[in-house]
């Protein structure tokens, strides 16, 4: 799953979302065997070091619950929550991945990444990512009190979602489709590919590339209450029942 975006100001419902997502991972809890969450979980997250963001007790807790159990979890950073260090890896356990992962899992070849760097090459994409990866723009940001620091954080993704709420971008197809465009370059590399799984783009596709190569973009947990399901054999696309 991806694109939770927990504690956006845009969407008033967020506590709502919350409890309506931490009521899906206690129903899986006893069958997940891992669990990959692919980004833009929170809508915003900069950890200082004695200080993290308040609030998601009951998903934190959750998590926490499931990688007891022996659940693994696997947290991508997204253009959002990019600055995910070594708390919650430290207090859940949880596997962080700062880069795309290739993993197998019984028997198939995962790719499995958010999506923001992945075939998106403008320059004021390039510009902001160079930006917020940098480790001088990090530390100066790690200067500001938390209380301006994460609410500024909060303004600007308040901005963010704002424009994507008045812009909407839908599918684009699978000739401008930036993630579709990168999977068919990968595979050509990487032909023994079986899925390429991307969050970013707020759309649910599931597309054949070739009849072995599969591309699925998640959703989101802001309109689609989105996930997909893998259960050794097959994967599938799925939305919550509300």
């Amino acid at each position: 799953m991806s694109d939770i975006h927990l504690g956006s100001s845009v969407f008033n419902d967020s506590h709502e979302r919350e409890k309506r997502l931490v009521h899906w991972l206690d129903s899986i809890k006893d069958e997940a065997k891992a669990l990959y969450l692919l980004g833009d979980i929170f809508d915003f997250w900069f950890e200082y070091k004695q200080v993290v963001p308040r609030g998601f007790t009951r998903f934190l807790g959750k998590l926490g619950e499931l990688s007891d159990a022996g659940v693994e979890i696997h947290y991508f950073i997204g253009n959002h929550d990019i600055w995910v260090y070594d708390y919650l890896p430290q207090e859940i356990g949880l596997i962080l991945h700062k880069e795309p992962f290739v993993t197998e899992i019984a028997g198939k070849i995962f790719y499995l990444a958010h999506g923001d760097g992945q075939g998106d090459y403008s320059f004021a994409f390039k510009l902001i990512r160079r930006i917020f990866y940098n480790r001088i723009c990090q530390f100066l940001f790690y200067l500001i009190h938390p209380d301006l620091g994460i609410k500024l954080g909060h303004i600007w993704a308040d901005h963010s979602r704002r424009k994507e709420l008045a812009h909407p971008v839908p599918y684009l197809g699978e000739e401008k489709e930036h993630l579709v465009i990168y999977a068919k370059s990968y595979i050509k590399m990487h032909p023994e590919t079986d899925y390429l799984i991307f969050g970013h783009r707020h759309i649910l596709l599931d597309l054949m590339l070739t009849p072995k190569n599969q591309i699925m973009i998640l959703g989101d947990w802001l309109q689609h209450f989105s996930y997909a399901v893998f259960d050794g054999k097959e994967l599938i696309l799925e939305k919550l029942e509300i």
